[in-house]
């Protein structure tokens, strides 16, 4: 099957470079609503099978328009969410960015280590509803998820993709990554965009957003 990985719109954490994981969280801010009506004309090749959203309002919204055009009602999952920060929620300053990146980069080699949640929880539960996903369409689907979930999840999952990926690999609102594959026969990224699906217009310059940012 073809994944196709999309992070959410541009949000007020984002804007503010807040760590904000708690669920629902955040709607869209006037750019990420216009980053979100861009997405169906980018994505105007592709044969579209299902759309599948996280528990949090940025990504339905974000959805909404790509469902509208392709008459598509979006399924949403328990799992695909992004990764908690736990006690570091709502921080803007450097030391606890990195605190909840560094930890995240730290998981290929102490799944156990932890923010809100440790490696091998996230890993679990994101892989658990790609593979229902999977046991359902064999063609192409849209998933719209997280920055963090979506560089950490694809750089576990991709067998050319490793930790280096998720370090220096940004990833814009509306950015997406693509992967074709299976749970079972295992997953190639066979694209990642940095920017967003409507062009480097659309992109934020000025915001700090640090599950999107490179490190």
């Amino acid at each position: 099957m073809r994944l196709l990985l999309i992070r959410h719109g541009e949000t007020p954490d984002n804007v503010s470079g807040s760590l904000g994981t708690v669920i629902p969280g955040p709607g869209l801010t006037p750019l990420g609503s216009l980053q979100a009506a861009a997405v169906p004309p980018a994505l105007e090749g592709e044969q579209i099978d299902a759309i599948y959203v996280s528990r949090m309002v940025r990504t339905h919204l974000t959805a909404a328009p790509l469902a509208a055009t392709l008459g598509i009602e979006p399924v949403e999952l328990p799992g695909i969410h992004e990764i908690s920060a736990g006690r570091l929620e709502g921080r803007s300053d450097l030391e606890a960015v990195y605190e909840y990146m560094g930890t995240l980069l730290s998981w290929w080699t102490d799944p156990e280590a932890r923010v809100g949640e440790s490696g091998t929880e996230f890993f679990a539960r994101f892989g658990a509803d790609v593979e229902r996903i999977a046991a359902e369409h064999d063609g192409t689907v849209a998933l719209f998820s997280h920055g963090a979930a979506i560089r950490a999840w694809s750089a576990n999952a991709a067998g050319n993709l490793d930790a280096d990926n998720t370090r220096d690999r940004a990833l814009a609102n509306t950015a997406m990554v693509v992967l074709e594959g299976s749970p079972s026969g295992g997953w190639e990224c066979v694209s990642w965009h940095d920017d967003p699906l409507g062009g480097t217009q659309l992109e934020d310059e000025t915001a700090p957003d640090p599950t999107g940012e490179a490190l």
